[in-house]
């Protein structure tokens, strides 16, 4: 069974609709740590030594956050840049994070049509996150597609954030358990678009 470690980062969770029921989900599964960053390091004073442990203690690592300006909240950069230091995550020496699963969960307010060249943000989600995906090769790690619910300030009123939710509940497990095909989804544009074809039922 493989650990999973989810860095939750959302500056005003009680004005959340969608994160607020990802999170409760989240920290409901068995052999998921949930980590709240706002909560934790509410004066953004990250403990390094604390954050790098259970990085090496979990075989999957995930990001979950609200799109902000085409990238993560803001105390998600200052834990990468404080975190994933030179000689423990990257560098000759830093291979801690070598063979680990890399996913990023997002929400934006944007419909889908809006990510891509012809829309309004120009770019696919999958290369919005380019960042991220660099930071986790350059970590040797794997990295998977975004698992993304595009439209969430509309969410809640068109109904559509019980199936988001059970299909985020279903990829954590499916990770845990190893039943999610890595090599099949890397190349997915983004990790929710057909979960049937990736995760073989348990």
């Amino acid at each position: 069974m493989r650990r999973i470690l989810v860095l939750f980062a959302h500056p005003s969770l009680d004005r959340s609709e969608v994160n607020r029921h990802l999170a409760l989900a989240t920290s409901r599964i068995e052999g998921v740590t949930f980590v709240d960053l706002y909560a934790s390091y509410p004066n953004f004073q990250i403990d390094i030594d604390h954050e790098q442990a259970r990085l090496i203690e979990h075989e999957v690592i995930v990001f979950m956050h609200p799109l902000y300006w085409y990238s993560t909240p803001a105390i998600l950069k200052e834990w990468q840049d404080l975190v994933l230091e030179h000689g423990f995550a990257y560098g000759e020496q830093g291979r801690a994070l070598h063979g680990k699963i890399f996913l990023d969960a997002l929400t934006a307010g944007g419909a889908e049509v809006a990510y891509c060249a012809e829309g309004y943000n120009q770019f696919t989600i999958r290369e919005l996150m380019h960042p991220l995906e660099q930071t986790a090769l350059m970590c040797g790690m794997r990295y998977l597609p975004p698992f993304a619910l595009f439209g969430a300030r509309t969410a809640v009123d068109e109904g559509r954030v019980e199936a988001h939710v059970m299909d985020w509940v279903r990829v954590l497990e499916a990770l845990r358990d190893d039943r999610l095909d890595i090599d099949a989804a890397q190349d997915l544009p983004r990790l929710n678009t057909d979960l049937g074809a990736i995760i073989a039922e348990g």
